[in-house]
């Protein structure tokens, strides 16, 4: 079975939101990513040639109930836990009362908040590879308490918590609420070509490239048993980066072998996953802005 090459990346993540402004804040001054464009009822955040973030203003749109399939979390990895505490530090000091949890999955460390219009964010750091365990195939992964106040104490610099926040930040995962697992396989390892990396049964499950712990996941913890999505505020399309056009076209022959409807315009590749969200897949020239 053909699958992703080992260089596969996240690409941003798109979010239909209401309140333009208040979600660039958001994004710009907490999270700390740089405003890279902003265009009309679009802006992207990021860092330079490597969007995060984007942002469309779709007002008419309604919230998405809470049971409903669509975005669980978009999850910004950073280079250091200096970087990582920065972030978390910002978020907290502009925007109290969105914090939702901490937890240090062994691969990572990770703090978890809802933005203003209530996506989930994770930000986290990953530990180095050679410190993640494998068994029979599968990532191992843990929700260990993560104290939030004692990582600051312990690696918020001066300069961090002055701003701006530097380093590499970018998606390194997304996480998805679906209707069931059965389905999430069959889409997006099956069909899509990613490897799993971990499987809860009938709960969750961990997929990625290249041997990361995930770049996607998809639970059905809030949306059990959801169908397909109509168009709502929050998640707009998740991006997909591989290396280049000889990958794309494998996929565009998977695509067609499996007899799934897609949009190619030979930069990229657009899909519907079982629950309506949409996915492209493109390549690293035509991804960066």
């Amino acid at each position: 079975m053909n699958t992703f090459a080992d260089d596969t990346a996240m690409g941003p993540v798109t979010l239909n939101v209401a309140d333009l402004d208040g979600m660039t804040a958001y994004y710009r001054d907490g999270v700390g990513l740089d405003l890279l464009s902003a265009d009309g009822p679009q802006v992207v955040l990021g860092r330079p040639g490597t969007p995060a973030v984007i942002l469309e203003q779709t007002p008419e749109l309604r919230h998405a109930a809470p049971h409903e399939a669509g975005l669980f979390h978009t999850a910004i990895v950073f280079a250091t836990p200096a970087q990582l505490a920065a972030s978390v530090y910002a978020v907290a000091q502009r925007y109290p009362g969105t914090f939702t949890g901490s937890s240090d999955h062994l691969v990572s460390q990770a703090f978890y908040f809802t933005d203003p219009e209530g996506n989930g964010v994770e930000l986290y750091w990953d530990r180095d590879r050679s410190e993640w365990s494998w068994t029979h195939g599968a990532i191992e992964m843990g929700t260990v308490f993560l104290d939030p106040n004692r990582y600051l104490q312990e690696h918020l610099t001066e300069e961090g918590a002055a701003g701006p926040i530097g380093g590499d930040a970018h998606v390194g995962h997304i996480h998805l609420s679906v209707g069931d697992v059965e389905s999430a396989n069959r889409f997006y390892v099956d069909t899509l070509g990613f490897a799993r990396t971990l499987e809860i049964p009938g709960q969750a499950v961990f997929v990625s490239a290249g041997g990361y712990h995930h770049h996607m996941a998809m639970n059905v913890w809030n949306s059990q048993g959801a169908g397909r999505r109509q168009r709502t505020l929050g998640l707009g399309r998740v991006d997909i980066v591989v290396p280049g056009a000889d990958d794309l076209g494998a996929l565009h022959e998977r695509m067609r072998h499996y007899g799934l409807a897609t949009r190619d315009d030979g930069r990229a590749i657009e899909v519907d996953d079982p629950w309506s969200n949409l996915v492209r897949v493109t390549t690293a020239d035509a991804a960066a802005v």
